[in-house]
């Protein structure tokens, strides 16, 4: 039985027992906390906020070390940061675009941090080419500057993949060698599987800590989870 039940039942005067809901009759512990919660709405948020942290916990407990272990050289900020935010992305997706100048802002303030990306091509039809060439790109160490050059072209198609990958310097026969690769098609399986074991369904996701986000939450919220993060 959740927590809203729980409370549902308290201030109704009702007794929670094996898992049923049984008439009790008024109670002044149903008052007292009815009263309190009134004069102190804030306390069913926190609630709120521990479950879903402990639901979290749970969900990542099998999966965490993986997911927080990069394909060679996918990553941004500090290889060997202290703290690590994961992000689920998709070069198709607007909200994965609009969220570059909070995770440049991240970076900047967060020398520590390291951002681990999980290429999750689900949206276009050129999705899984370009995040195939992005992975080629990290094998060649250039992840980063094809990364934002990507993200940059505004649309997504052979032509602007291709020529994301020259702006980032890629050595293109090297490149298409390994976008084309059995490693790489089994990362990107890898990632759709593990998203959805996380009951990530969209772009871009988040994971930092023992707090799973999904959208394109803005700076504040982000730095939030990563503060926690460094300090869990």
């Amino acid at each position: 039985m959740g927590i809203g039940t729980r409370i549902a039942a308290t201030l109704a005067g009702l007794a929670v027992v094996g898992g049923g809901v049984w008439f009790a009759g008024p109670t002044i512990a149903g008052h007292v906390i009815h009263d309190y919660l009134v004069t102190n709405p804030e306390v069913l948020n926190e609630a709120m906020d521990a479950l879903q942290r402990k639901q979290a916990k749970a969900q990542l407990a099998g999966v965490r070390q993986s997911v927080e272990t990069p394909f060679p050289g996918a990553v941004l900020g500090n290889p060997n940061g202290a703290v690590t935010l994961v992000e689920f992305t998709d070069y198709a997706c607007g909200y994965c675009r609009r969220s570059l100048p909070d995770v440049a802002q991240l970076l900047a303030k967060n020398p520590d941090l390291r951002i681990v990306v999980r290429e999750l091509p689900i949206i276009s039809q050129h999705s899984a080419a370009a995040a195939r060439m992005a992975l080629a790109a990290a094998e060649q160490g250039k992840y980063h500057p094809f990364h934002d050059a990507m993200f940059a072209a505004g649309q997504l198609d052979p032509e602007s993949i291709e020529a994301a990958a020259k702006q980032a310097g890629l050595d293109m026969e090297r490149a298409r060698k390994v976008a084309a690769s059995p490693v790489v098609e089994q990362e990107l399986s890898r990632n759709v599987d593990v998203a959805g074991r996380l009951g990530f369904s969209g772009t871009p996701s988040w994971i930092a800590g023992d707090r799973m986000i999904s959208g394109a939450v803005g700076f504040e919220q982000l730095s939030q989870a990563v503060n926690e993060a460094r300090g869990s």
